[in-house]
């Protein structure tokens, strides 16, 4: 995407938002979620009506509404809170159970795993490169009274900066277009590590006056590009671990790779509608079916990846038969086609919506690039039909959801998927909340067939499927948050110590434990999250730290008279215990095990966040320790982890 072009676009908008006004458009207060957790892109808050703002006109703070995918409800929310400070990141969301790299914009090395929100078909993998790509599950959905505007601006690293602009407006009560644009370039402060990424979203919603006619639906363009240095040799390590003061700028410290990139870029159109056959205004009269919709679902979504290297002159990668440049470039399409039966019935205590699928996927590469191969195959293509079944039911305070999906036959599209979970909520003093999720796919394509200039990256693989198995129990009150899950997992899929996908012929068997809780004492809090993994089985292949904890002491109060600032101050502690943490391949965005260093580190950062109007700015400065403290930081084997710096920023809502 031309980028003046799209800034040029954000003004025209920008403009818009301030001339269009919609001050007397007074719309309902809304539906409720069912204890969801969302990872909003933007600051939101549930439907808890605790929290009062007061804005201009008619309007309120419930009026300002932001749908999930799953059609749950939360409201933009513009205060001030310890929640915000995790989540003021490039991806916006809370990182715990992530280790970022020096500058933003590069990958993150997992500290912990979530099997509980599996995708329903295999993905092209390359896995490194789409920590910040938006599923269709990330496309949040609007609708307000006024044309609405957040942007979200921080500092890069080095040379560079974040931008997150949204704009949203609703045409009539019944029709809203929302319009998104993330964008990223950051320096760094090693060599070859430059981060230029775009996110577009583009969605809108509409729905007739009788509401027999629903529509929605959602377009994508992502790209990102890094600039690739391989980390660090072992003669640079030695500089950098034993703090020599003529490296103390980084940039002086040389890299393995002088010239290597990597691109992923993604596009997809998302359309959902529906069509109301036959309704039931009457809650009264007692009929089988309250209503009875018939729905159809399009996605068609384009993957690729690239790696570039215009010169050969290291053995880095291994031997290759490439005369000049090394350009591997994969491509994944996959197009669904849903129809589905959707009714309201009291024998079925809520919704239950059949519906059928058909799938076709094409993965490859326009030709052999490495003659020395033994790969004839240059693409992976197939169709599938698929059936299934989602159930939303209530009884009382029990929410009950399940979702199941079956591809019979023995392509690269055939599985099953069977996902339920039970919630009981009491009031606004606890909930509880058990799930289930089976799942049986392809690994990623990636693993299956993979071409390059270098002769050790070239594979076709005939892989069994992954079967996983998950059970979770989730804690959420006012007096702790708690999460456990166990996972099983057959036919793991990984990068072993030679950069080879490899099929582990054992279980998996992790436990994870996660529990989070806040002392407050008049105007200080301890915020506290500690999470304690176990890996029983399979631990020579599925590596994770022991424990992981976050500790933050802060102090929160209004300032000055009147109370026009609300400031929030402290520091907050991370560390992790050390563990054989995988290495990270740039060829092919994959992390791979290694056995060589153990890794794990404690860090400081120390901020400063103040909320002024609909302001929240932000004041950090990130590991405050590494000026004294031993040089044993690495986000991976041969990548330290940041040194000392300060990054700024802020989230300005407008309300017109």
């Amino acid at each position: 995407m031309n980028k003046s072009l799209f800034f040029l676009s954000i003004l025209v908008l920008f403009i818009t938002n301030t001339l269009y006004s919609q001050t007397d458009f007074q719309l309902g207060s809304g539906g409720n979620g069912l204890g969801r957790n969302p990872n909003s892109q933007n600051d939101s808050i549930k439907n808890s009506g605790e929290i009062s703002v007061t804005l201009s006109g008619k309007t309120k703070y419930t009026d300002y509404k932001i749908f999930s995918h799953q059609r749950d409800t939360t409201y933009i929310d513009t205060t001030l809170s310890i929640q915000k400070d995790y989540k003021f990141n490039y991806l916006r969301t809370d990182n715990f159970e992530l280790l970022g790299f020096h500058n933003q914009g590069q990958t993150f090395t997992n500290l912990g795993y979530d099997f509980s929100n599996l995708k329903l078909m295999p993905d092209i993998g390359f896995t490194a490169k789409q920590f910040s790509y938006l599923d269709i599950d990330e496309i949040k959905y609007y609708e307000v009274p006024t044309p609405t505007t957040e942007i979200t601006y921080r500092t890069g690293l080095q040379q560079g900066q974040v931008l997150d602009a949204i704009f949203t407006v609703n045409f009539s009560r019944r029709l809203n277009v929302s319009l998104s644009y993330k964008g990223i370039r950051s320096l760094g402060a090693y060599r070859r590590s430059l981060a230029s990424h775009g996110n577009f979203r583009g969605a809108f919603h509409y729905r007739t006056e009788d509401n027999q006619y629903e529509i929605r639906g959602h377009l994508t363009s992502q790209d990102f590009f890094n600039e690739e240095s391989g980390g660090l040799p072992q003669a640079e390590i030695d500089k950098f671990e034993s703090n020599d003061s003529d490296y103390s700028t980084r940039s002086y410290l040389d890299v393995n790779l002088d010239d290597a990139e990597n691109d992923f870029e993604g596009r997809r159109v998302y359309l959902e509608h529906s069509y109301k056959l036959l309704a039931n205004k009457d809650t009264i009269n007692k009929t089988d079916f309250s209503n009875l919709k018939i729905g159809h679902v399009f996605t068609t979504e384009t993957k690729e990846y690239s790696f570039t290297q215009p010169t050969i002159t290291t053995d880095f990668f291994g031997e290759s038969n490439a005369s000049g440049a090394s350009n591997n470039q994969a491509k994944n399409t996959i197009t669904n086609n849903e129809m589905n039966l959707e009714f309201n019935s009291k024998y079925v205590l809520g919704k239950f919506k059949a519906k059928v699928n058909l799938s076709s996927y094409s993965y490859g590469y326009d030709s052999i690039l490495n003659s020395d191969s033994n790969i004839s195959k240059v693409k992976l293509e197939g169709n599938a039909i698929s059936v299934g079944a989602d159930w939303n039911a209530r009884i009382k305070n029990f929410h009950l959801n399940a979702t199941g999906n079956l591809a019979p036959g023995s392509g690269r599209l055939s599985g099953s998927f069977l996902q339920g979970e039970a919630l009981y909520k009491k009031d606004s003093l606890f909930a509880v909340k058990g799930s289930l999720l089976i799942s049986s796919k392809s690994p990623n394509f990636n693993t299956l067939l993979h071409q390059s200039k270098y002769d050790d990256y070239n594979w076709y693989n005939d892989f069994s499927s992954v079967n996983t198995r998950d059970l979770g129990f989730d804690l959420s009150s006012k007096w702790l948050n708690a999460s456990l899950n166990f996972t099983n997992i057959d036919n793991y899929t990984y990068f072993d110590e030679n950069n080879k996908p490899q099929q582990f012929d054992g279980q998996i068997s992790y436990l994870k434990v996660k529990a989070s809780k806040e002392f407050r004492i008049k105007k200080f809090a301890l915020d506290n999250t500690i999470m304690y993994q176990n890996v029983s089985s399979g631990s020579s292949v599925f590596r994770v730290p022991e424990l992981v904890t976050r500790n933050t002491l802060y102090y929160q109060d209004y300032w000055f008279k009147g109370k026009p600032m609300l400031v929030n101050i402290g520091a907050t502690f991370n560390y992790f215990t050390k563990y054989k943490m995988n290495a990270y391949n740039p060829l092919l965005a994959e992390f791979t095990l290694q056995n060589d260093q153990e890794i794990g580190f404690p860090s400081i950062d120390v901020f400063f966040n103040a909320q002024v109007r609909r302001t929240r700015l932000f004041l950090k400065i990130e590991n405050v320790t590494s000026s004294f403290t031993e040089k044993n930081y690495y986000s991976a084997p041969n990548y330290p982890y940041r040194d000392f710096v300060i990054r700024f920023g802020l989230v300005w809502n407008w309300f017109i």
